[in-house]
């Protein structure tokens, strides 16, 4: 990631075309309401303190990027790239990011609501001092995912390969769909908190 001195200051929010290039551009203070940026190509470059409100980033690629302090509502980011990228600070709800691919991603502190990620691929991503409400997990390919420091709430999984997928550091509210979560790691205490969760699933009887 270049110096904020090497990043060209950009606060203009509308693109012309579609496919265009970004290299080591920061965006500060930038106003993304209703942007389209489909197909998009953002290299070493910085987000930071934007808004990102029913923004289209479908099928962009960010590689090397920073996002900070940024606000989204309605962001889409389906089937885009996110490669060697911190996320920290965000506060974002309603993440449309089904079919995209995560390598190498950071997301530090903030908040998401309504995280779509099925049918994604995500390698070596960690989510850290974060709360997650409604994590879409649904259809995922994971090699590499942990939680540390997180809440939870309400994720759903199932149908997907959750290899290296570690939850035992996170604080799990109503999942959804444990029983589909082969190769996953989870903390005992965990195991024993949802045990419950995880017979109803199973279809088990539990006699007292």
């Amino acid at each position: 990631m270049p110096s904020a001195a090497d990043q060209t200051v950009f606060r203009d929010a509308v693109f012309s075309t579609r496919d265009q290039h970004h290299d080591a551009v920061r965006f500060e203070g930038t106003d993304f309401t209703r942007a389209h940026a489909e197909g998009h190509t953002f290299l070493e470059c910085s987000l930071l303190g934007g808004t990102l409100d029913e923004s289209h980033l479908e099928g962009s690629r960010w590689s090397e990027c920073e996002w900070e302090r940024v606000g989204g509502v309605g962001l889409t980011l389906a089937e885009a790239s996110l490669v060697e990228m911190t996320i920290e600070g965000c506060r974002l709800a309603a993440v449309s990011a089904w079919g995209s691919t995560w390598r190498d991603v950071t997301v530090r502190g903030g908040k998401v609501d309504f995280l779509n990620l099925r049918g994604a691929r995500l390698k070596d991503v960690a989510f850290v001092d974060c709360v997650v409400v409604e994590l879409d997990l649904q259809e995922a390919t994971v090699d590499g995912l942990t939680f540390e420091g997180c809440t939870l709430v309400s994720p759903t999984f199932g149908r997907g390969r959750y290899a290296a997928l570690d939850l035992s550091g996170a604080t799990l509210r109503s999942p959804v769909g444990l029983a589909g979560l082969k190769g996953a790691t989870m903390s005992r205490m965990q195991v024993v908190d949802l045990a419950d969760a995880l017979a109803l699933e199973l279809g088990i009887v539990i006699a007292d």
